[in-house]
């Protein structure tokens, strides 16, 4: 991605119908107009550097604020998109650095020593709001939210990263800033930044190389499956979906679960109407992979509110993770209702 330098001048006037407004308002509009326009890819840029959702929609107002207090700062000299992805980078990097209890990312083992991360804060994105982002006729260079980058397991493995060498490998690797650009922005040396860990740019070139850039229609189908074994509490059915070394976390509890046998076991809690209750489930999309929003009538109720979203990871035609985050209140970021 080649990144053109776009000019923004913040006007000291303007007049309508023959009336001159003030310049603060003509400030604030102008950068108004700027901060909507970026709006959706910082808040993801800040998604990826926290795992959070809700912190990330935190720290853009807290992007916009600093933009805002340092507009007269900037004099043109840079593109407005590397102005605000610089202030927004900071913003990230000042509150991991001040955050009183820092979260860790832990890694477990599977069965067969396979190790994955398991992170108890992390959320999960629409894809709905993803698809906001992406080239204009007046931007045909703007950020492409790319599958491999936005993944659950990405995002996984880039929180085992110190907070700095995190924000080079989004900037550089993912979002094609120049060393440069990103040396000035986090006030470094182009060396140290070309030194950023060379396994996890390994890993991250690993990934786009094995994975399809779109949905593809074998998801779709494995995804309809999926829902259907729920919704018929079919544990057998449900398990066949299954890679033999699937693991299933649960964001925000710390448990997790691995392979055919004890997914069996926790389905034969789970399915069980009489004391847990009925699923229902409606699809939709997260992070670039196939999700089923579960909603949940227990025993004695009416309605069925909402429950989990199960976000699977697919290869080679079989689920080889699940992770569901139990959070009846994300539903609403993927317009879903929280009742059906």
């Amino acid at each position: 991605m080649t990144h053109t330098t776009q000019h923004v001048v913040l006007p000291t006037s303007r007049f309508v119908n023959g009336t001159e407004l003030t310049a603060g308002l003509a400030e604030a509009a102008e950068f108004g107009a700027l901060a909507e326009r970026y709006r959706r890819e910082l808040h993801v840029h800040c998604y990826r550097m926290l795992g959070s959702f809700d912190e990330a929609e935190d720290l853009l107002q807290e992007t916009f604020f600093r933009g805002w207090r340092a507009r007269g700062t900037f004099q043109g000299h840079a593109s407005p998109r590397a102005w605000m992805y610089r202030i927004a980078t900071n913003a990230c990097l000042d509150f991991l650095r001040l955050r009183r209890n820092p979260r860790k990312a832990h890694v477990k083992r599977g069965g067969d020593g396979a190790e994955f991360v398991e992170m108890t804060w992390i959320q999960p994105y629409p894809d709905a709001l993803l698809d906001e982002v992406g080239p204009s006729e007046g931007e045909p260079d703007a950020v492409v939210i790319k599958r491999e980058s936005i993944e659950l397991a990405f995002l996984a493995a880039i929180q085992l990263l110190p907070p700095r060498q995190r924000a080079v490998l989004l900037l550089c690797d993912v979002l094609d800033w120049s060393a440069a650009e990103v040396a000035a922005w986090l006030e470094t040396s182009v060396a140290s930044i070309n030194s950023a860990p060379q396994r996890a740019r390994a890993t991250l070139k690993r990934e786009r190389a094995a994975r399809p850039s779109a949905p593809t229609d074998e998801q779709h189908a494995l995804l309809r499956k999926y829902i259907e074994a729920t919704d018929r509490a079919d544990i057998e059915a449900f398990v066949a979906l299954l890679h033999e070394d699937v693991h299933n976390t649960m964001p925000p509890e710390p448990e997790f679960i691995y392979g055919h046998a004890a997914m069996r076991q926790a389905l034969q809690e789970a399915f069980d109407t009489q004391n847990f209750g009925q699923f229902r489930c409606v699809e939709t999309w997260a992070n670039r992979q196939p999700t089923a929003a579960c909603y949940l009538r227990k025993p004695g109720e009416s309605e069925f509110r909402a429950f989990a979203l199960d976000v699977l990871r697919v290869e080679q035609g079989k689920v080889v993770e699940v992770t569901s985050f139990i959070n009846g209140a994300a539903f609403a970021a993927f317009g879903l209702p929280s009742v059906l």
